[in-house]
């Protein structure tokens, strides 16, 4: 679907818990009209204003055949369809396809940053800042009741821009994605981690050869201790589905060295199933079972490991004659 077939919307509301109680006192969308940027924003006067300003949205979203929100499946059109249905006006997108980049970017950003907010992923991944303007969104019901009891709309002037800031911010987070999505080597991505997102992605969708591309840039990139165990685990489990066993022990054999206490197992498992090899096996279930004793494990943990590997070694000694 062309981008101008898509419609950015984003609500300011009564109220952040929903129901019918609350409603949307500005809604802002965007679309592109003759290739320009085309921010609206429709905001109530007076609650009693409401079915009008429905339907001026209706007019507007008429060109459009799917939306874009961050948290709209969640909240923006569950809450704008029970207004439309209060008041028995026809949901407008009913149809439309929904993208929402709340839960994308969960995956992509999950691991490296510690908030998916909006406004942080314009910071931390695009590299905008907004203004002194910005009003937090715990502070904007309280804003517009009192615009509803005083009549002075000035204070509201906040409330606006970050509303169209996040309509902007959704825009051009959708085509960082869309840009990261299509060439992820080009230089808009940087970090290990998010190379690590991009595979788990990929993977997910069934592109294992893509995938493992990324995973091995992503080490490539460099990765602390505990993220490469990690990503070392996932890539090696994505090649032996892709039957690319001879990369897999070479991963597993750089994560045995740095003490990954899987990697030795995966790498007994390897030798006796795969290989034949039991001597080999025997090798790497005891080496296993040295990482473990040295580690700094919780017991329950130190249980797993050792019991796992405890039955393995007492098979394995059975195939060698021991």
């Amino acid at each position: 679907m062309p981008i101008h077939k898509f419609a950015f919307l984003d609500t300011e509301t009564s109220g952040i818990s929903g129901g019918t109680g609350t409603y949307a006192f500005l809604v802002g969308a965007a679309r592109f009209v003759d290739g320009k940027f085309t921010l609206q924003q429709f905001f109530l006067r007076d609650p009693s204003e409401e079915p009008a300003m429905l339907e001026a949205l209706i007019n507007f979203l008429a060109p459009c055949e799917g939306l874009v929100t961050f948290n709209g499946k969640s909240f923006d059109a569950p809450l704008l369809v029970t207004r439309y249905s209060l008041h028995r006006i026809p949901v407008p997108f009913k149809d439309y396809a929904h993208i929402d980049l709340l839960p994308l970017a969960r995956r992509l950003w999950r691991d490296r940053l510690p908030s998916r907010a909006l406004k942080y992923l314009e910071e931390h991944v695009m590299g905008f800042t907004r203004s002194s303007d910005e009003v937090p969104g715990y502070e904007i019901p309280w804003l517009y009741f009192d615009y509803l009891r005083s009549g002075d709309a000035r204070p509201l002037g906040g409330v606006f821009y970050h509303n169209a800031m996040d309509i902007v911010a959704m825009a051009a987070l959708l085509g960082h994605v869309s840009e990261i999505l299509a060439d992820p080597y080009d230089g808009r991505v940087e970090h290990g981690l998010d190379f690590i997102a991009l595979g788990k992605l990929f993977e997910d969708l069934g592109h294992w050869d893509e995938a493992a591309r990324l995973f091995e840039r992503g080490l490539e990139l460099g990765l602390n201790e505990a993220d490469f165990g990690v990503a070392v685990k996932r890539i090696s489990i994505l090649q032996k589905k892709r039957g690319d066993v001879e990369r897999a022990v070479e991963l597993w054999k750089a994560a045995a060295k740095q003490g990954h206490i899987y990697a030795h197992i995966e790498l007994a498992k390897y030798y006796e199933h795969t290989a034949r090899d039991v001597k080999s096996s025997l090798k790497w279930a005891k080496s296993a079972r040295v990482e473990v004793e040295k580690a700094d494990l919780p017991a329950y943990v130190r249980k797993h490991w050792l019991t796992e590997i405890d039955h393995r070694l007492e098979r394995l000694m059975r195939k060698a004659g021991l």
